[in-house]
């Protein structure tokens, strides 16, 4: 009975690794069942319905460094930003960069903030899109939105602007202006200033029609802190205009006649209904909380991303195959099961990295490879205690057992304190250093699964057979 429970575990890993195998390249298994079905369906027979499945076919997903793509470095202006307020309308603007590129088809995109002295900068790598310039233009083009109060001398403003459009009209330069009138420059300034209530705030956006005028319009919903930030700035501005900017051009000041709570508000202005769809659309991907400007652009060519892609997978082979040389002459027969168990590691990994899915950078691949060695070391921590409690004269059962047990600790402790690395590099790195935490991570976990489980279960296949008296295949 031990036994048998024992084969179907063997048989339950060979099936998964038979699966994920398939899943990671379906081709072969998909051609073979494609000949077999057109050959039974010729038969008239024999129902369509028994049709052999075929495995979906997944590419794996590659990052910008091996797919090819753009990067995009972008200047985010926070000279109206107060300094507390810097990380949250950064990552604010992060969010809604990310959410931006997504609505038109850019799949697992990499948005991240930068900050350097005096600069705040969004960088964005978008692999394998094949119009950048659309991408550019659509992240370009989603509208800052900010509402604005009077200046203190607001009426002041509007006088000179007055007075400064009159001598224009009359045909007088600038020139004569400025003699004429006392502090002229006040009519070129914006009678109204920033306030804290931003797009960053914004919650829902949609087109409607003006019930008395039937002009279109937009609605605006703000989330539960803009809602308070608007009910305050309507309470201090009764009876006063508050302007609302798009991209810094004015689009409409109506008049505060009360409080508003409940954090609605509405852009008129003179639009046309398809105009005011693009913009209620424009806005609902996500009003920037700050103006941003593109100032670097870089395109990488699929074909560097290939070649980079086929060294690496040329390297790791050849790593791979050294391993399992090196293991085989050094542990003989137990060798073999670790390399039987090292090549069901890699299917299942390589699965798991298509199933989640995984974007690989070749750093991602290199914590894949490095996790490689991590798992054939714990098959050495197993296999030198086994030779240990072998030549004490234990017997083959015993020793299996008693190894397996007192390589445990360290088998955990080095696995898990890379692990605890692997997270804090994921947690805290940046673009390609996540890439190599989380294959590391994964691989890791996966490593453990492998050395301790199959393995040991195959080594267990061998208990009580003539295989274990033979002792130059075990020292």
């Amino acid at each position: 009975m031990r036994k048998r429970k024992l084969y179907l575990i063997i048989l339950s890993i060979f099936i998964l690794a038979f699966f994920a195998g398939n899943f990671i390249e379906p081709r072969y298994w998909n051609n073979a069942a494609d000949i077999v079905n057109a050959k039974k369906n010729a038969i008239e027979h024999i129902e369509r319905l028994t049709n052999i499945p075929q495995f979906p076919v997944r590419e794996f997903k590659l990052g910008l460094d091996l797919q090819g793509g753009t990067h995009l470095i972008y200047e985010a202006d926070m000279s109206d930003i107060e300094k507390e307020d810097y990380d949250s309308s950064l990552q604010g603007l992060r969010d809604l960069i990310e959410r931006r590129v997504n609505l038109f088809g850019v799949q697992e995109p990499l948005v991240q903030t930068q900050e350097i002295p005096g600069h705040h900068r969004l960088i964005v790598e978008l692999a394998g899109i094949k119009d950048p310039g659309e991408a550019i233009k659509m992240i370009g083009e989603t509208p800052f939105l900010e509402f604005k109060e009077q200046k203190d001398n607001f009426n002041e403003i509007i006088i000179k602007r007055e007075k400064v459009n009159k001598e224009m009209a009359e045909g007088k330069s600038l020139e004569e202006i400025q003699n004429t009138i006392e502090n002229w420059q006040l009519a070129f300034e914006d009678p109204f200033q920033s306030t804290n209530l931003t797009g960053r705030f914004l919650k829902k956006s949609e087109m409607d029609f003006d019930q008395t005028t039937y002009e279109p319009l937009i609605l605006l919903r703000f989330d539960n802190e803009g809602s308070k930030i608007f009910e305050k700035l309507t309470e201090k501005n009764i009876g006063k205009p508050l302007a609302i900017y798009i991209d810094g051009m004015l689009i409409s000041a109506p008049n505060v006649n009360e409080r508003i709570s409940g954090g609605k508000a509405q852009i008129t202005g003179k639009f046309t209904i398809e105009e005011a769809k693009e913009l209620a659309r424009g806005l609902s991907a996500g009003a920037l909380p700050v103006p941003i400007e593109l100032i670097s652009q870089q395109t990488i060519g699929p074909t560097l991303g290939k070649v980079s892609l086929d060294e690496s997978l040329r390297a790791g082979m050849f790593g791979f195959l050294a391993v399992l040389l090196f293991i085989i002459l050094f542990y003989r027969l137990p060798g073999v099961l670790a390399s039987i168990a090292l090549l069901i590691y890699i299917i299942i990994i390589l699965s798991l990295f298509k199933f989640i899915p995984v974007t690989l950078t070749l750093a991602g691949i290199g914590g894949f490879i490095l996790s490689i060695g991590m798992a054939i070391d714990a098959n050495i921590l197993i296999f030198s205690r086994l030779r240990e409690e072998l030549k004490d004269g234990k017997s083959f059962s015993q020793s299996v057992k008693d190894g397996f047990n007192r390589a445990w600790p360290s088998i955990r402790d080095g696995n898990l304190t890379t692990l605890i690395v692997a997270v804090i590099l994921f947690a805290f790195g940046t673009s390609f250093v996540k890439g190599f935490a989380l294959t590391l991570g994964l691989g890791i976990l996966v490593s453990m699964f492998s050395a301790i489980f199959i393995t040991r279960n195959l080594l267990k296949t061998f208990e009580g057979t003539r295989w274990e008296k033979w002792q130059w295949l075990w020292r």
